[in-house]
């Protein structure tokens, strides 16, 4: 089994009816990743809880949201395999953590 790397900013296009597992899984995880949950018309469920996380501080932000994205990609992409979360920061925008999520895929 390989592992990727993933986040939100990889989600440029989506490709409906995407015929290689590799591509369908990681781009299933990048609309996890950019997807507030409750945000979803008839879909609340899905995506990531962020509503506890905001305007916490970094160092408690950060272990809520990497539990907070397993527990999205378990629930909703079964064919990956969450194995952790690093974060990068942005020079443009100060005060943001970007999470970049490595998944091993089980398809």
């Amino acid at each position: 089994m390989s592992n990727y790397l993933v986040s939100a900013n990889d989600l440029t296009a989506i490709s409906l009816g995407e015929q290689d597992t590799v591509a369908s899984v990681l781009q299933n995880i990048a609309v996890i990743l950019s997807t507030p949950k409750g945000t979803v018309p008839g879909y609340r469920e899905f995506g990531i809880d962020i509503s506890d996380i905001l305007d916490r501080p970094e160092n408690v932000a950060q272990p809520m949201l990497c539990a907070a994205i397993k527990e999205a990609i378990e629930r909703f992409e079964p064919r990956a395999t969450y194995m952790g979360t690093t974060f990068k920061s942005s020079k443009d925008n100060p005060g943001t953590m970007l999470p970049v999520v490595e998944v091993s895929i089980n398809a």
